[in-house]
């Protein structure tokens, strides 16, 4: 008798055991589990892992939950065989239902903590990140709900993408160590950074004190939209990185004041790439000075940029060849101009002298041409001139 052997089953796997490896090192069923209560019969951490994975996997409508596990080995994936019909569209919703009303963003940063615990993230540098996440649809509140109860509001925005035709909602993270968040918060559809900004800075210091993390051991990274009166002084004595805009006078100030002293610190190439023909490697200098915002003194770093100097050299060139272009033109169509009196021939000249350029001086003069009558002109006596012009 011939020796049977089992059916064997084979699934595409893909890069899913690695992100469960992710998930069982730094506890994110168990973290899930801690702050959800639930009496169902499948824990709510494994409904949140597999949601994660099938995100991860191409992001399947919830309907179409139980069908991506079908197809899927869930001993491998989820740490115990799991049925997928435990993972039928009701039962996400229930466990979506109880996230909501745990807290999601109280979830997110309990899961953010167990991974920092883990991977030890550089909160040095912590800074602040929006993204505008767009949807189809209605999204209407219940008329019963009042003002606090309703989280964020999706509606007609600032949309990043260009497309003000849908509805966005905003994310708001901080983040540490490049770009891991460890708070979040959902915003309106409408929000600005500038106003989510400005929110958060109240909540950094508390955050992060909570978690271990002293003020004055961090330092803060914005955007230029962090340069106001009121956001600087909210931050207290946080220190801040961030960019000076250019539309204040202090700016333009200070890259003055860093050309005229010469005084430039070589910083060398930062980037970790390995430069090629086409793209050379971009060199760093930096001088160092004062600004005074609001009557109070920051230090100020302007930076030069070796592939940014290049790029305003070829625009100044551009620039140069547009002015001479256009005053060529202006000149040409100037010399052909006749004026019956000098009056107005010199004031035509002061004109075309007062025509604004940055890179070019017209040097104009006024000549007196005689028109003579008609007939052919005789050997002794001089042609009489009718005209000048």
């Amino acid at each position: 008798m011939g020796l049977v052997l089992p059916p064997i089953e084979a699934y595409p796997v893909q890069h899913l055991p690695i992100v469960k490896a992710y998930a069982d090192k730094m506890g994110l069923v168990e973290a899930i589990n801690a702050v959800v209560p639930t009496e169902m019969a499948i824990d709510p951490g494994t409904i949140g892992l597999g949601m994660i994975l099938d995100t991860l996997s191409g992001r399947s409508p919830l309907y179409r939950l139980e069908e991506f596990f079908t197809h899927q080995d869930t001993a491998l994936l989820l740490g115990k065989a799991v049925a997928p019909e435990a993972f039928q569209d009701d039962t996400a919703g229930r466990v979506l239902d109880r996230l909501y009303a745990t807290g999601t963003m109280k979830v997110f940063t309990a899961c953010a903590v167990r991974a920092d615990r883990v991977f030890g993230f550089d909160k040095r540098y912590v800074h602040f990140d929006t993204t505008s996440i767009t949807v189809y649809g209605e999204y209407l509140p219940p008329e019963d709900a009042k003002e606090p109860e309703v989280p964020f509001r999706i509606t007609y925005g600032y949309s990043k993408d260009k497309r003000p035709d849908l509805k966005p909602f905003v994310f708001s993270t901080l983040c540490v160590d490049r770009a891991v968040p460890l708070w979040g918060k959902p915003e309106d559809g409408h929000a600005s950074d500038k106003t989510v900004n400005n929110t958060l800075l109240s909540d950094i210091a508390t955050f992060l004190a909570k978690h271990g993390v002293a003020p004055g051991a961090y330092i803060y990274v914005a955007d230029a939209a962090l340069v106001t009166e009121d956001k600087l002084a909210a931050l207290g004595d946080t220190l801040f990185i961030t960019r000076l805009p250019a539309t204040y006078n202090a700016c333009g100030q200070l890259i003055a004041e860093a050309v005229a002293h010469n005084t430039w610190e070589e910083v060398g190439v930062l980037a970790h790439t390995k430069p090629t023909k086409h793209r050379p490697a971009t060199s760093y200098t930096a001088s160092e000075g004062e600004v005074t915002l609001s009557g109070t003194p920051y230090r100020a770093v302007v930076v030069h940029s070796s592939a940014q100097d290049q790029r305003r050299q070829q625009r100044l060139a551009r620039d140069i060849q547009a002015s001479q272009s256009t005053l060529e033109t202006a000149a040409r169509t100037a010399e052909q101009q006749e004026y019956c009196c000098r009056a107005d021939a010199d004031a035509a000249a002061a004109q075309l002298r007062a025509v604004p350029t940055p890179s070019h001086l017209v040097d104009v003069t006024v000549e007196e041409r005689p028109v003579y009558g008609r007939g052919r002109p005789s050997s002794h006596k001089p042609r009489p001139v009718k005209a000048l012009h």
